[in-house]
């Protein structure tokens, strides 16, 4: 019975600090259209990409390993993206507070609609995140360094793609206190899988910029013309929403806006209400 205990206690210790079999190396990850909470994700090989939106923290669920084969690390300047390619290196900008930090996105999520980033601890730390919680940022693909690395791990050239309308959200929630820069090399020392062909230095600098705070709405974008775009308005009737354009490289494009909200509750609550109409692709947005 003593024996069995010691070896039972063994295997908790074990499973603390090992999460499962190493999957192999990194390797370059794009991946088919999915859903999470009833919204549909749909990620691409960008060649550039700028938007803003609201962002949340890994809790204690994270994988032992990302989606694109790196051990997972609290401690790691990295973060996921629902639509990136893996892995690329991104500008992350707090609009509370004007913090920017440049990440590796090496992971598939967050799981749940209305996010376009999970942070590690590490990283909400120094942008000053508020504890636990959900804050705006701006996500912005560094282009050189991201097609380099893609490159090295068998993506292939880049093409050059007409520029794609930014997305912007926004929480209102303060941001909590941020810790000090720190640089971190993620590449070989972190990972004997195969990381040598994936090593990018980041320096851990924090940045600053002027904060860029504003109401949230929910939007419903993509038309190509404004009558598309109120007979969708036309589902949604009682909801608070208008019609506007929106630009993208060289079209006009159309979009409803729901809201405004000042609150994540409240935009979110709309945002499941508008996912419950079986309306397409609505995404938390700030103007």
């Amino acid at each position: 019975m003593i024996n069995r205990l010691i070896l039972g206690l063994f295997a908790i210790l074990a499973s603390c600090t090992f999460r499962g079999t190493p999957p192999g190396p990194v390797k370059f990850t794009v991946g088919n259209p999915y859903q999470v909470g009833g919204e549909w994700l749909y990620p691409r090989d960008f060649p550039a990409y700028d938007a803003t939106g609201l962002a949340t923290i890994y809790g204690h669920d994270a994988p032992g390993y990302t989606t694109d084969n790196e051990p997972y690390s609290s401690s790691a300047l990295a973060a996921a993206s629902p639509v990136l390619q893996l892995p690329c290196i991104v500008t992350v900008t707090n609009l509370v507070n004007g913090r920017t930090l440049d990440v590796r996105v090496n992971d598939r999520g967050p799981a749940n609609p209305g996010r376009i980033l999970e942070v590690t601890p590490q990283v909400a730390s120094l942008l000053g995140f508020p504890a636990g919680g959900v804050v705006e940022v701006e996500v912005k693909l560094k282009t050189g360094q991201s097609a380099a690395l893609s490159g090295s791990l068998g993506a292939g050239p880049k093409v050059e793609a007409a520029p794609v309308a930014g997305i912007t959200a926004q929480s209102l929630a303060p941001p909590g206190a941020g810790g000090a820069g720190v640089t971190q090399a993620i590449g070989p020392a972190a990972n004997d899988q195969g990381l040598a062909s994936a090593n990018v230095t980041l320096s851990g600098v924090v940045g600053s910029v002027a904060p860029s705070p504003g109401p949230l709405w929910v939007q419903v974008p993509g038309f190509g013309t404004e009558a598309d775009a109120y007979r969708t308005m036309a589902r949604i009737y009682g909801m608070p929403a208008r019609v506007v354009p929106v630009f993208g490289g060289n079209r006009t494009l159309w979009a409803v806006n729901i809201g405004p909200y000042h609150a994540v509750e409240d935009a979110d609550a709309a945002l499941s209400q508008v996912l419950g109409l079986g309306i397409a692709d609505p995404q938390i947005i700030v103007r």
